[in-house]
């Protein structure tokens, strides 16, 4: 891999150069603003439950999963082509 490459695709995770070794060693509390500013801004507490929409949503995540729709669904299509293949015999 290029250098370049893993530059790019790791310049979200690692936070931009605010506190530099001078910075934290003069011992001045006013120069760590833009550190203090930057941390600041970051969200505080567990991330958002995603909430997805449709029949995946409604029935597969959340707090309320459960297979059982798909199980019936799949019982009843069995119920109903027996049904027929009886009758047609």
């Amino acid at each position: 891999m290029h250098a370049s490459l893993v530059r790019r695709q790791l310049g979200g995770i690692i936070p931009p150069k605010i506190a530099t070794p001078s910075l934290l060693t003069s011992g001045s509390g006013a120069s760590l603003n833009p550190l203090v500013n930057f941390y600041s801004k970051l969200p505080k507490g567990p991330a958002p439950s995603v909430t997805g929409g449709g029949i995946k949503g409604r029935f597969f995540n959340g707090k309320n999963a459960s297979a059982a729709p798909l199980v019936w669904t799949i019982l009843g299509l069995f119920t109903f082509g027996y049904t027929i293949d009886y009758q047609s015999e």
